[in-house]
């Protein structure tokens, strides 16, 4: 991997979760996002479930991963249903989980009952895809940030990721730091909302996030300006 802003379009790509998570999403676009994560080889696509087994069809073969999102956008379903909805998407083909914290649960001081959410969705998913936790960073202090990244650290979790994109604000740098400092260099950190370009994803790298959710992907590895999530 390239040091400082020396990355190669190809190692950008590399980091970036080609996403399209809007609840209109026509088959056709989905089906578009894939051909172009095979062309630019980014890490994934990221869909929402009902896609998934569409999206591994196109991929099949073509290194590209594919993420789906459980308990999303809001977070407030039961852990069952995030584990359940988890082991489907496996099933279906996806090779990563994100899932959304349990943010009431993060408002309301209850630390454990965060975790053993967190722990709930990494048990049915260890050893067959990656976790990723989103935190919904616009909604939480930064105490409640740095307490939430540490402990889905400690529930298992392979990645903390700062926004749904649906919620209030997006990823910053200042967040990603905090993150990054919470986690320690041990699990990944993943820049999601409002990263549209090449010069705002290197930034959110050089602030410790080793994924960039993003619609704008190719924006970002073809230096342009992108739009949306």
């Amino acid at each position: 991997m390239s040091s400082g802003t020396n990355y190669t379009p190809a190692e950008l790509g590399a980091m970036i979760d080609h996403t399209i998570l809007k609840a209109d999403a026509t088959k056709e676009e989905v089906l578009q996002i894939c051909r172009e994560a095979k062309q630019y080889q980014f890490a994934t696509v990221c869909v929402n479930p009902s896609w998934v087994r569409i999206a591994s069809d196109e991929l099949k073969g073509s290194g590209v991963g594919i993420t789906t999102v459980v308990g999303f956008p809001l977070g407030a379903t039961t852990t069952a249903s995030k584990a359940a909805e988890a082991k489907f998407a496996i099933e279906d083909g996806a090779t990563e989980i994100d899932m959304v914290l349990n943010i009431g649960l993060m408002k309301s001081g209850d630390l454990e009952g965060v975790q053993r959410d967190v722990e709930g969705v990494a048990a049915a998913v260890k050893g067959q895809a990656i976790l990723k936790v989103i935190l919904e960073t616009g909604l939480l202090t930064d105490e409640e940030k740095a307490a939430a990244s540490a402990i889905c650290k400690e529930a298992g979790a392979d990645f903390v990721k700062t926004s749904t994109g649906f919620g209030k604000g997006g990823a910053t740098v200042e967040d990603i730091a905090l993150m990054r400092r919470a986690v320690g260099p041990d699990i990944g950190v993943k820049a999601s909302g409002g990263v549209r370009d090449r010069e705002t994803a290197l930034q959110m790298i050089a602030a410790g996030a080793t994924r960039i959710g993003a619609s704008s992907g190719i924006a970002i590895v073809t230096g342009g300006q992108g739009e949306g999530y």
